[in-house]
């Protein structure tokens, strides 16, 4: 429960400091089938652009549980497997889609993926050398690797709020964006669940 915990507050905490990705609307670790916890970020408006920045920050975002996991116990778990899924195709999309690579320029590589040919999957013949395959892997590897470290880094500078929040969530198993944010501000668990507290004390001794 604490590994799961430090994985959704590190994913949480990374995209509340940093300044590109959509806020934090709810943390849970209550298990849903195979998910052992989430963390919902929804935007305040729709988009229909996205910049290389809120790329690179959403990228730092994904990795945060794997980094939380690194901080805080010094290894990692297999919970981090999504997450890394999901940080490879954001990375394989900027460089092989958006053509935001400065090594390999602006270009698209590789066939349209979403449109396969005929019943034929496009992707699986790529129109680029080894030589460029080669560079497309260190160029995903290094911007990957470059989250991480993003990560890791606003986690030790808040690490302080990264235990405390947690306790929190430990016990009370879900945050809702309010009680998140007001947590970071420094309110106490106390003040922040006195009413939701309070209803529950109510609705137990009605039931009682």
């Amino acid at each position: 429960k604490a590994i799961t915990a430090y994985h959704e507050m590190g994913n949480a905490l990374v995209g509340h400091f940093l300044p590109n990705t959509d806020p934090v609307h709810k943390i849970s670790i209550v298990s849903r089938g195979q998910a052992l916890g989430f963390t919902l970020a929804l935007p305040i408006e729709d988009k229909f652009l996205t910049t290389m920045a809120e790329l690179k920050d959403n990228l730092a975002m994904t990795l945060g549980g794997r980094a939380a996991e690194e901080v805080v116990f010094g290894e990692i778990t297999t919970g981090a497997a999504n997450d890394l899924e999901k940080a490879t195709t954001i990375a394989k999309q900027m460089i092989m889609r958006y053509g935001m690579s400065e090594e390999l320029g602006p270009r698209t590589l590789g066939h349209n993926q979403t449109l396969p040919f005929l019943g034929r999957e496009f992707s699986q013949e790529p129109d680029y050398s080894e030589e460029v395959a080669r560079q497309i892997d260190a160029e995903i590897r290094r911007i990957i690797e470059e989250a991480h470290e993003r990560a890791k880094t606003v986690l030790r500078s808040h690490r302080e709020q990264l235990d405390g929040v947690t306790k929190v969530l430990i016990s009370r198993e879900t945050l809702e964006r309010v009680e998140f944010e007001s947590l970071l501000d420094g309110v106490s668990e106390e003040d922040i669940f006195r009413e939701k507290d309070e209803r529950q004390r109510q609705r137990a001794a009605q039931q009682g």
